[in-house]
């Protein structure tokens, strides 16, 4: 008995977790900031009349339940005590009594305040509509979580752009491309009968996050998504989104009038074409009214499209247009394009294709550009089409799944390269103009706005793969909703919400969030350097990758490396990819002693004994970064480990070895480009920097043809 009194009363480890929860884990708060919140949230008021409202109301009992240990009552009277109050003024006679101003709110914005009600301290959630309160509620929520006061609150909301979606990759089969988190979440057998609790929690998570919309299935589509057999499987799950307020929205593949609608040509000015196009609208929302248009990835590495009828992306889209219409549908048209010919630099197709259809799409097309010209790089200069399109939406589309920076496996937080890109200068209306400013619609007046990331959502238990890419997720959806906010304070909330609120993890844990990408540019892609990963599956280091049906497929064509020197030619002198940029942006990327060196060689091929900014020669600087990004991740190893103990065991133990992972292959990176550059390069490391492991036919000689996510 004396054995067990004392067990029971030993210190417990955090409980294990696995991840499923996400930032939405609702544990209970201490106690003092319990009591400190529990007068002002002694009651629930809140509607429940439509699937919206219940949804709110059950999230809402879900989360003070479990932070405060105690559920509270639910009322309807008019007269409360320390109440929460949550409903729009037509749902709620106690907000429409509270007369708080809602009409600047739109559809998705909110007011929390703290109100006087009957003279007690109240909270109200205020919205126009049933979705902007349920995005009000999860706010109150996470102010909870993140340990925030709540006694004089006075928050409005109103999101920046109209459209916040998550793009997947999957396919029927449920295999996802550049997917590493399991199979897709879509169980496409199962449905539309079976609906598991997970696609409920999949919704919850993106409405806590503000994400309004997503595209079930991959941009290299399916006709077959479209076939009556799976708009029926669609409209199930858009019937689970929708009192989450998403919309889904599907991939389109051009040539389907061809494949399953038994015509001879997809031509988007044939008359039957258009015709079997608008039947199939009509058909789909029948089916989900609230559909909310189509996704095209067109003349794109090797997919159909109108340019294969002598016809332009405009008239593509327009025709596809044309058929959602009249249900208030929309067309989002991928600017991730290139000719079937090999261009002297694939930079500058996208923009070459596009601003000369500048005002040629209908009004209800949208244009989704990549944040960068190549393909989701560690890091890129901002897309040029980002203000050269003023007459067209352009929609931002960044990459959560982690292709390009270390699949799963290694940490790296995407929030400061989305901010990075967000905060980037267009000068396309002087200085000031931001990318966030044309995303958002500010800076040209665009009629509809919006920003798509392409999902790192899987079957796996996580959902992400690691929990820290979870992290990915949730910034993609907070940047969506304000491209303006800091991406180390949403890492910090992030960190309180699935961690812990002591500053003594949070502050190390945050530290190594902030840190880890450009980690992961060091080793991977330094000064500018891009595309430098193996063929076909993008793992691991391919320097030398070479040949093949397309030169601009391969590691070569980009790094451009010789005995000579180094880097794409990006000039007035070279490809004369700058001068797709407003002017100001264009001479300073021109000039290689202006250029911020986090570009050098993508925008110039500079000799190995150019002297860089730290005065050190390039081929030294290389070395330098190369090694500096291995020092960082055993920098997050050590923070991490230091940490064992004060993380439930089973999360610590996960990221810990992923880490050393990451350690690994942060190594294998640095050994393998440097071995292979200094073949051109005929130059030391520099004094006290360690040569690479093995000679350069080991790392060539390396193969991994079951790589994860490969399409």
């Amino acid at each position: 008995m004396l054995l067990l009194l004392a067990a029971l009363l030993l210190p417990r480890p955090a409980a294990a977790e696995d991840g499923y929860d996400l930032w939405l884990r609702y544990r209970p708060i201490p106690d003092a900031d319990a009591e400190a919140y529990r007068p002002r949230l002694a009651q629930l008021v809140a509607p429940a009349a439509t699937p919206t409202q219940r949804a709110t109301r059950d999230e809402l009992v879900r989360g003070l339940g479990g932070l405060l240990g105690a559920q509270p009552p639910m009322s309807d009277a008019a007269k409360v005590e320390g109440a929460l109050i949550v409903g729009t003024p037509a749902s709620s006679k106690q907000i429409a009594g509270l007369k708080l101003a809602t009409k600047d709110l739109g559809r998705e914005g909110y007011r929390i305040r703290t109100v006087e009600f009957d003279g007690r301290d109240a909270i109200a959630i205020a919205a126009n509509t049933d979705a902007g309160a349920m995005h009000g509620a999860f706010h109150l929520l996470r102010l909870l979580q993140t340990g925030q006061p709540i006694d004089a609150l006075d928050i409005r909301e109103v999101p920046r752009t109209q459209l916040r979606m998550l793009n997947h990759w999957d396919n029927l089969d449920r295999h996802v491309e550049r997917g590493y988190a399991g199979e897709s979440i879509w169980d496409w057998h199962k449905l539309p009968d079976y609906l598991g609790p997970r696609y409920a929690d999949y919704a919850r998570a993106n409405a806590s996050i503000g994400i309004n919309a997503t595209v079930l299935n991959n941009v290299n589509a399916s006709a077959q998504q479209l076939t009556p057999m799976y708009i029926e499987k669609a409209a199930a799950l858009a019937n689970v989104f929708r009192p989450y307020g998403i919309r889904v929205f599907l991939s389109a593949r051009f040539s389907a009038p061809v494949e399953i609608g038994g015509l001879k040509t997809a031509d988007p000015l044939d008359p039957q074409v258009r015709a079997w196009w608008k039947a199939k609208a009509d058909e789909i929302y029948k089916a989900i009214p609230d559909f909310g248009g189509f996704l095209v990835k067109a003349n794109s590495e090797g997919q159909p499209g109108p340019q294969d009828y002598g016809r332009t992306h405009a008239d593509g889209a327009n025709m596809m247009a044309d058929a959602v219409k009249p249900h208030g549908g929309i067309v989002i048209w991928r600017a991730f394009v290139y000719s079937h010919e090999t261009p002297d630099d694939r930079a500058k197709q996208a923009y070459n294709e596009f601003v000369p259809l500048d005002g040629k799409f209908r009004d209800n097309v949208m244009v989704q550009v990549k944040n960068g010209a190549i393909d989701f790089q560690p890091r890129e200069p901002f897309h040029p089409l980002f203000g050269a399109m003023p007459k067209t939406p352009l929609m931002m589309e960044f990459q959560i799944t982690k292709e390009y920076l270390g699949f799963a496996t290694h940490l790296a937080y995407l929030g400061p390269l989305f901010e990075e890109t967000l905060r980037a200068d267009t000068h396309a209306r002087g200085k000031g103009s931001t990318v966030a400013k044309v995303v958002d619609g500010e800076l040209h007046g665009y009629r509809l706005t919006g920003m798509a990331g392409v999902a790192n959502i899987g079957s796996d238990r996580n959902w992400s793969g690691s929990h820290f890419d979870q992290a990915n997720w949730y910034v993609f959806g907070r940047l969506a909703w304000n491209p303006e906010l800091s991406s180390r304070d949403i890492a910090e909330e992030w960190t309180r919400m699935t961690f812990s609120n002591d500053g003594d993890i949070v502050q190390p844990v945050v530290a190594m969030m902030m840190g880890s990408r450009e980690a992961v540019v060091d080793y991977m892609t330094p000064l500018g350097l891009h595309h430098l990963m193996g063929r076909g599956h993008h793992y691991g280091p391919g320097p030398w990758v070479e040949g093949g049906p397309r030169a601009d497929w391969t590691s070569v064509y980009y790094h451009r490396a010789t005995k000579d020197g180094i880097g794409f030619d990006r000039t007035t002198r070279g490809s004369d990819a700058v001068s797709q940029y407003a002017k100001p942006v264009a001479a300073q990327f021109d000039d290689a002693g202006r250029t911020p060196e986090e570009f050098l060689l993508w925008f110039h091929h500079l000799p190995w004994d150019y002297t860089t900014r730290s005065g050190r020669t390039l081929w030294d600087e290389l070395v330098v970064h190369y090694s500096r990004g291995v020092d960082k991740v055993r920098d997050m190893r050590r923070t991490w480990n230091a940490l064992e103990g004060r993380i439930d065991p089973e999360r610590h133990a996960q990221i810990a070895t992923f880490l050393a992972i990451q350690e690994k292959e942060a190594q294998w990176w640095r050994d393998a480009s440097i071995a292979y550059f200094q073949t051109f390069s005929q130059r030391p490391l520099p004094d006290g920097y360690a040569p690479p492991a093995h000679p350069l036919d080991y790392y060539e000689s390396l193969e991994f043809p079951f790589a994860p996510g490969n399409g």
